[in-house]
């Protein structure tokens, strides 16, 4: 059968050429013949059809935009638009975003015509097969976030991700970004604009809703995909109002929790304001790719260093949760592997001689001990992620920054703490803020690569 774009008529004979209802041409540009209707949005729908000029006649996605006949003056700004965006979207070439195979005018009407992906989507995977667990959002989160950064270097940003938009194709199993028809270009003068609101509302950044939108608006539609696929429960049920923040942890099955790490990645992700948010797909792969680092890193073998400290009683007092005990033990100790008695703050040289088995031991124990919550290589990777800006890492870890490195921050020795609390830094120089984060970040990343 073929489908009339005009009158929609489903019923038309494989080769007609004339619809048989309204009397309108079939064939779009001569050559691209609709099938059937594949969906339906606000800004027009979405067929099946094939390329008749290709002896094959391969298949291919036409997406058909309508706008009022009776608004000339509307429709003229839409072409303009619409010939723009085509434009971004012709310079997308990238294995996971269908190409763009052509776009024109006809009866008034927009078109554009994509490559087909056969393929599954997110949204029907999660149907069949259930909730995702952590190893498959982790992937996930891999194979998605290098489109992304793609695309947004290429000034589009997508307005439209959720798991009914991301496909993964039946041959290898590679996700796909797909349904760029209300992709906008980026200009230097445009992005904050306010502008027509895009995209679908439960998965909308804050900004995105009163028509702004930036890359990071982007990740946060990423990142609630994320937490419904983990979920199985729409977006909307996962957020609460009464306390205003997300709440998606209490609905994850018991035998499908996730990683303190991932957690946070996730939170990052779909945080309300801009400024705690991811900035860049780049930043949220660096976040990624530290943990994988760090975690490769043995179970410390033993307890007593090269340097002659013994960490037994450090392990202990980690091992029985008295976490305030161990934050002391901490500072002793690597006073005590650097031959250091009677200071009060260690300098960046310091850090930069304390050896690396010594670190290595501390770290390791802080993180086993935390199960993943504590610890300098948990410190480091939350650093990085904040773009190494010490006064936004102070507000994730949950340290009050005029206080930072003195005995008058108000610190909690709980594990409900926020995620890198501890150890705390109060063996810091109190005159140089942030710099001795960066020199520890930068110490933890050389001790384990």
């Amino acid at each position: 059968m073929s489908f009339c774009t005009n009158c929609l008529y489903p019923q038309n004979p494989d080769d007609a050429c004339f619809c048989i209802k309204c009397g309108k041409l079939i064939l779009l540009k001569e050559r691209y013949r609709p099938l059937y209707a594949l969906g339906k949005g606000g800004f027009g729908r979405t067929i099946l059809g094939v390329d008749e000029h290709i002896p094959s006649q391969p298949q291919c996605v036409i997406k058909q935009l309508c706008f009022p006949e009776e608004n000339p003056a509307d429709f003229k700004k839409a072409v303009e638009l619409f010939r723009q965006e085509a434009v971004r979207l012709d310079e997308l070439h990238h294995p996971q975003i269908p190409q763009l195979l052509a776009y024109f005018e006809q009866e008034n009407r927009l078109y554009l015509i994509q490559e087909f992906i056969s393929g599954q989507t997110l949204s029907q995977e999660l149907l069949q097969a259930g909730v995702f667990n952590q190893g498959k959002i982790q992937k996930l989160l891999q194979d998605l976030l290098p489109v992304l950064e793609f695309v947004h270097s290429h000034h589009v940003i997508h307005r439209d991700i959720k798991p009914e938009n991301i496909m993964r194709k039946s041959s290898g199993g590679d996700l796909v970004l797909i349904d760029f028809g209300v992709a906008k270009f980026i200009s230097a003068t445009g992005m904050m604009k306010t502008g027509t609101t895009i995209g679908s509302p439960e998965y909308m950044a804050p900004e995105q809703m009163r028509g702004k939108v930036l890359p990071a608006s982007d990740l946060y539609s990423l990142g609630v995909s994320c937490i419904q696929l983990l979920t199985g429960i729409s977006p909307f049920d996962l957020y609460d109002d009464t306390s205003d923040r997300w709440v998606w942890r209490d609905y994850l099955l018991p035998e499908n929790q996730v990683t303190p790490h991932l957690g946070g990645i996730i939170d990052k992700l779909i945080h309300n304001a801009l400024a705690q948010r991811y900035k860049s797909a780049q930043e949220v792969l660096a976040a990624i790719e530290i943990k994988t680092q760090t975690g490769k890193k043995q179970q410390p073998t033993t307890l007593r260093s090269d340097t002659s400290v013994n960490y037994q009683q450090l392990r202990d007092f980690l091992a029985w949760k008295q976490w305030e005990k161990a934050d002391k033990e901490t500072w002793a100790l690597m006073c005590q592997a650097l031959s250091k008695w009677r200071v009060t703050y260690l300098s960046n040289s310091d850090l930069e001689s304390l050896p690396c088995q010594d670190l290595q031991i501390i770290d390791q124990l802080w993180t086993k001990y935390s199960q993943g919550h504590f610890g300098f290589s948990i410190q480091t990777q939350i650093y990085y992620s904040c773009d190494t800006d010490y006064a936004q890492f102070c507000s994730t870890v949950g340290w009050y920054l005029p206080y930072a490195t003195s005995p008058r921050q108000q610190l909690s020795f709980k594990l409900s703490a926020p995620i890198g609390h501890l150890p705390s830094h109060f063996w810091a120089s109190g005159t140089q803020l942030g710099k001795h984060m960066k020199a520890l970040a930068a110490k933890v990343a050389s001790c384990y690569n």
